[in-house]
């Protein structure tokens, strides 16, 4: 069996479903969970769905990542703004990459329009809510397809 996706999320998205659910959603974090689970295992894959509030613990899961997962699918949160130590963690990373963000953060504050993690990620998607998870699992199966 292939190695697992990492599906890692940052901080405060263990709050979705209540926290500002006009900008986030009403999904919780669990029911992204399950329906990310379901969505990978019809493309054969098995995901490895996580949450931390602390950038440590993140960096840690990426470094994990560089030899225990075929993907990430991340949504770094708010350390997309700010975390230059993630940004150098996901520069270690060889497999493909996929930033997630709930919102279109180029339609928010303007400290929101840059993001650390775009700059090194294969690819981002942003601003179709959950959907966005699924997409980012769909990308990643043809990404793990296609020759390299």
């Amino acid at each position: 069996m292939s190695l697992p996706v990492y599906v890692l999320n940052g901080p405060n998205l263990n709050l979705l479903g209540t926290r500002e659910p006009e900008i986030y959603g009403r999904q919780t974090l669990s029911d992204i969970e399950q329906a990310v689970g379901a969505h990978a295992a019809r493309s054969g894959l098995t995901v490895d769905f996580r949450q931390s509030n602390h950038e440590g613990v993140l960096i840690d899961w990426i470094q994990e990542a560089c030899t225990k997962a075929s993907a990430i699918v991340f949504n770094p949160g708010g350390y997309s703004h700010t975390s230059v130590a993630i940004h150098d963690a996901l520069r270690m990373v060889t497999c493909p990459v996929i930033e997630v963000h709930l919102s279109n953060p180029h339609r928010r504050e303007a400290f929101r329009h840059h993001s650390y993690v775009s700059t090194v990620a294969t690819g981002v998607i942003c601003g179709l809510g959950a959907t966005g998870y699924l997409l980012a699992i769909d990308a990643v199966a043809a990404l793990l397809k296609a020759p390299r």
